[in-house]
């Protein structure tokens, strides 16, 4: 397997005006391979949504290096940095994130509209990724016709139209009931068997279980 994703001795600190520098970061490392789902799990607080930034080409880390699709993210401008992030990344956010003048269609496709993909090469790979998320059928509805499980299939299935080295997964079945958050996992579960990368944070011990491992996170460290 290939590797998607790897960070080394990763630190991120942020300025405090008046105080004393937070450090989010405190020299995590570890990577993660195609076809792996990985939980991250750790109370508030402990680095998480840091590293997802960091992982998502959102943010840059203050020492240590972050590679995605074997790429430096420190070593990009700013052009290659929104193309990676673009290109090779997808995120599934907790509250779906839809647009909500947009179809379930149009919500999908916007990645490869970003890449400026032909339209019917668009069409097609759009409705692949609603038949494999199980709501073709909703293609011409909008956001607040669908259900909480719906609207996060649509989600997943926004992240992955365009093929990316790495889905990045936040809290992705923290706003679902235990049925439609078991969807979602089974879901995800399903991509990392076709060769998906996927990095999940999460709180959620079902999410974890359904997880090839966990990696725990304290205080801006591994510790598990």
């Amino acid at each position: 397997m290939s590797v998607a994703a790897r960070v080394v001795d990763a630190v991120k600190t942020y300025a405090s005006e008046g105080e004393e520098p937070v450090r989010a970061l405190a020299g995590v490392s570890f990577a993660i391979e195609a076809g792996e789902m990985v939980a991250l799990m750790g109370p508030s607080g402990c680095g998480k949504s840091t590293l997802l930034n960091l992982l998502g080409c959102i943010d840059l880390p203050s020492s240590g290096s972050v590679e995605v699709d074997g790429r430096a993210t420190s070593q990009l401008g700013d052009d290659a940095l929104t193309a990676l992030r673009r290109d090779r990344v997808g995120t599934v956010f907790q509250f779906f994130n839809l647009l909500p003048s947009l179809s379930v269609a149009e919500n999908v496709a916007l990645p490869l509209v970003l890449q400026k993909r032909p339209r019917r090469e668009v069409d097609e790979r759009v409705n692949a990724a609603l038949r494999a998320v199980g709501i073709a059928e909703k293609a011409e509805a909008f956001p607040a016709q669908l259900s909480g499980g719906q609207a996060q299939r649509a989600a997943v299935a926004r992240a992955t139209v365009h093929r990316p080295a790495i889905v990045l997964a936040d809290e992705p079945t923290g706003n679902l009931d235990s049925v439609s958050g078991a969807g979602v996992l089974d879901l995800l579960r399903e991509l990392a068997k076709g060769g998906q990368a996927i990095l999940m944070a999460t709180h959620s011990a079902e999410a974890a279980a359904a997880s090839d491992r966990t990696i725990r996170m304290q205080d801006g460290r591994i510790v598990g």
